[in-house]
């Protein structure tokens, strides 16, 4: 099941005797962790113990998993680092009694609760345990989301926060947060805050509260530039500056980003696809995705003049011809001019 099957069932109290949370995306996995922990205990930590099948075989697991509870009606086990689905193990100085959980799966208890998590990007299907894990575990595919998916994630959150997002919003939501989905939901919960309950979150009130990186304020700097809006590019340098960002890694960040428009028009003009740019360009999709909005406001000629511009700043500031301050705000004007 996909991360958010798996937490709908959790959160609707279907506990099975076994999960086996398998990806990347750590996020996901921590979620899905301390919902079972809060279903299956109720508070009641005593009866939850975790293990590293780093330093713990299999067997004694299985063992503890077996012992009935002292207290409580269930217990909790989580076991992480489970090696031995790897194609390639690493070595340990035990030795994991796989014969122990494959039993142990075909024949689960009814007053434990097992949980494995392997945070892998791979596992090794092939092998006959990892068969019998998909097979008598509820499975929960925790790997990061792709472009696709991103706006059916942002939907599925703004439901459970009683939100709605405006359209020209995701973008926002895009280009800032996409590498770090806690920080994401951190950002939405707040917005949701702020809008109160089936209230409408639009991109005024994305950009003016979401807490901006230096890169992804790169990006709005750039859209500055493209709109001709010489306040709200300089706004957005004294919010740089205040990160303490210097205008001489400002001019790389931007040329970056007219150098990836440019890049992104030429492709275009070959025939190339969006998904053809991204394995040749590299980089986040995204990336390459609001390149794609951008490129038809420009000509190549103006944006081979814009990255000399750039390229000319950058040599008078470490020169020392000008104050760098000074030398990034006329550069703005004159970019936007």
């Amino acid at each position: 099941m996909s991360y958010l099957e798996t937490l709908q069932q959790i959160k609707k109290g279907k506990i099975t005797p076994i999960f086996f949370l398998y990806g990347s995306e750590s996020y996901f996995i921590q979620n899905l962790k301390s919902q079972i922990i809060k279903e299956v205990l109720q508070g009641d930590d005593e009866n939850l113990s975790i293990y590293d099948l780093e330093e713990t075989p299999i067997q004694e697991v299985i063992a503890d998993v077996e012992t009935y509870p002292f207290f409580g009606e269930k217990k909790l086990i989580i076991a992480n680092n489970p090696g031995f689905l790897k194609a390639k193990p690493d070595k340990l100085p035990f030795e994991h009694d796989l014969d122990s959980l494959q039993n142990y799966l075909e024949s689960p208890v009814d007053y434990s609760v097992l949980v494995i998590i392997a945070e892998y990007e791979k596992i090794d299907e092939r092998k006959k345990i990892s068969k019998l894990l998909k097979k008598h575990a509820t499975v929960a595919l925790c790997h990061p989301i792709k472009e696709y998916e991103l706006s059916k994630w942002i939907n599925n959150l703004a439901m459970e926060l009683n939100v709605t997002i405006a359209a020209d919003a995701y973008e926002i939501f895009e280009t800032e947060l996409t590498a770090n989905l806690q920080l994401l939901e951190t950002e939405l919960t707040k917005l949701a805050l702020y809008v109160g309950e089936n209230g409408l979150i639009t991109k005024e009130i994305a950009e003016d509260l979401i807490a901006h990186t230096s890169n992804s304020s790169s990006l709005r700097l750039a859209d500055a530039v493209i709109e001709r809006n010489l306040h709200k590019a300089i706004a957005i340098y004294k919010d740089l500056e205040k990160m303490k960002e210097e205008p001489i890694a400002l001019i790389g960040l931007l040329a970056f980003q007219f150098r990836t428009i440019l890049r992104v028009k030429l492709l275009k003009l070959k025939g190339y696809t969006q998904s053809q740019m991204q394995k040749q360009i590299g980089g986040h999709p995204y990336v390459i995705k609001i390149a794609l909005t951008r490129e038809k406001r420009f000509t190549v000629e103006k944006l081979q003049d814009i990255i000399n511009k750039l390229a000319n700043a950058d040599a008078t500031m470490k020169q020392g011809g000008m104050e760098k301050g000074l030398a990034f705000e006329l550069l703005l004007y004159d970019l936007v001019s």
